[in-house]
């Protein structure tokens, strides 16, 4: 079974940003890869999102509705909605991460 697949603006705000830190740091031609290959792993949750697991800085709150798949170094932060994956993060997972996802997360559960 088949999973719908979409990014939020934070989610695509993300990508960009690290399409254009590649860029910038090494090449547009790595920045394309790179962003190819996000995008890739992000749509492969369109099957078996469920093979994810509980980011570590949300279960230590005892938030646990997230999962996240990695794309090394990178973290891709999602929640299953019946059929539907929504994906809210694509982080450097070399990043002090607890604070932004606990401010990004429980933003979006707001909204």
């Amino acid at each position: 079974m088949t999973h719908e697949v979409f990014l939020s603006a934070d989610a695509q705000d993300d990508v960009l940003g690290i399409w254009k830190y590649v860029a910038n740091q090494d090449s547009l031609e790595s920045a394309d890869r790179l962003f190819e290959a996000l995008q890739e792993k992000c749509l492969s949750l369109e099957h078996f999102p469920d093979r994810g697991h509980c980011p570590t800085e949300l279960e230590r709150i005892h938030v646990r509705e997230y999962l996240e798949i990695h794309f090394k170094p990178y973290k891709i932060i999602y929640r299953i909605y019946e059929q539907k994956v929504f994906i809210y993060c694509v982080l450097d997972g070399r990043r002090n991460l607890q604070d932004l996802l606990i401010e990004r997360l429980f933003r979006t559960r707001i909204e």
